[in-house]
């Protein structure tokens, strides 16, 4: 199980902490991953903190957003700055244990959150 929590209102440029914590599973040996979606957009890869210890952002929050894992307190971060209007979406985290080639596709994950909603203001 994976509780997301964290979202909010938050001005542009403003930063944003998302923490994600898991129960049931040997979360070091997973995955973390961020997806958002909107009606309009779908779903859309965010980034993963993988099992040994890389990062993959998509393009759109690369040099932005940075997650974290804490394997210790069984946590993702995903740390949001200098956010944008088009930022504004439901955020899930997610735990996969694929390969590493294929962890920023969401049909990959076994365990998804319930979503956070973060919206920003211009």
């Amino acid at each position: 199980q994976l509780q997301a929590s964290g979202g909010g209102l938050v001005q542009a440029g403003g930063s944003l902490r998302l923490s994600c914590t898991a129960s049931g599973l040997t979360f070091r040996n997973y995955h973390m991953g961020w997806f958002r979606q909107t009606p309009e957009k779908g779903r859309e890869y965010v980034g993963v903190a993988g099992r040994s210890g890389g990062t993959y952002y998509a393009d759109s929050v690369r040099g932005r957003f940075t997650v974290s894992k804490d394997n210790a307190k069984k946590t993702v971060y995903l740390h949001m700055n200098r956010v944008k209007a088009e930022d504004t979406s439901v955020y899930y985290c997610a735990a996969s244990n694929t390969a590493w080639g294929t962890a920023h596709l969401g049909e990959h994950y076994d365990y998804w959150g319930q979503g956070t909603l973060v919206t920003v203001s211009s």
